[in-house]
């Protein structure tokens, strides 16, 4: 029922409400022309269906605001229809699998320590000279790979960088659009997943560059390092 068929319905009860309370007159009531008028119980009548018209009145206003507050509460209720969680994580896991890729000397503790005691941390003074060049060879070809590794990681987080522009566009208009306070929650959320995504990527990227300039001034240290020995090993022979 509508609030316009509610309020004509209250305003019929209160009209048979007057007539009930008309039709039936005090004994002090006088006659005229066959009319019967007592102004007291007139002026009661009166009284009476005014004060029950500003009830049906406050009634019909309390129901309008409990319709707007329900109205509201399922606003509030309404849930996000946009997702982008699955494709923030998608790009998540591009950039970890290009990590993981990572050439010889891989994102682990107990394996950088093994190659770093057998390749850069001292030069065995017992190897021939073609196990020295042969180590040489290793390191180099250890730095190269980590700066492709490091170029690999910095293409991934480009590419991921119009995914993520398009999804922030995405949460942002909806996050203006919304017509409760949880939409307007979950498209934060998004943003802030969003804004995460992006700091991964980051952290992948400086991560790898750190990585290959590592291994670059750990090859350079080793180059030193054999380079004396190979001097010292130049000057026993000449000494021969």
């Amino acid at each position: 029922m509508t609030c316009f068929a509610l309020r004509r319905a209250l305003l019929a009860g209160a009209a048979f409400a007057m007539t009930g309370l008309a039709a039936s007159p005090p004994a002090h009531a006088q006659l005229f022309g066959g009319i019967v008028y007592d102004p007291t119980n007139y002026a009661q009548n009166v009284l009476t269906a005014a004060r029950t018209l500003e009830m049906i009145n406050n009634q019909i206003q309390s129901l309008q605001n409990e319709a707007a507050s329900l109205l509201n509460q399922a606003r509030n209720l309404t849930s996000l229809p946009l997702n982008e969680l699955s494709a923030l994580q998608d790009q998540v896991q591009r950039t970890r699998q290009l990590l993981d890729q990572a050439q010889r000397v891989a994102y682990d503790v107990q394996q950088i320590d093994q190659i770093f005691e057998q390749r850069y941390r001292s030069i065995d003074i017992t190897a021939s000279d073609q196990q020295l060049i042969a180590d040489a060879r290793e390191r180099w070809e250890t730095s190269v790979g980590a700066f492709q590794d490091s170029l690999r990681v910095q293409a991934g987080v480009v590419g991921n960088i119009e995914g993520a522009r398009a999804s922030m566009g995405r949460l942002v208009g909806a996050s203006q659009s919304a017509t409760g306070a949880l939409q307007a929650a979950q498209a934060g959320n998004q943003l802030l997943a969003l804004q995460s995504q992006q700091i991964a990527d980051l952290t992948a990227l400086v991560a790898a560059q750190s990585r290959a300039q590592a291994l670059q001034s750990a090859r350079d240290a080793a180059t030193e390092a054999q380079a004396r020995e190979n001097y010292r090993r130049f000057m026993r022979r000449s000494g021969e």
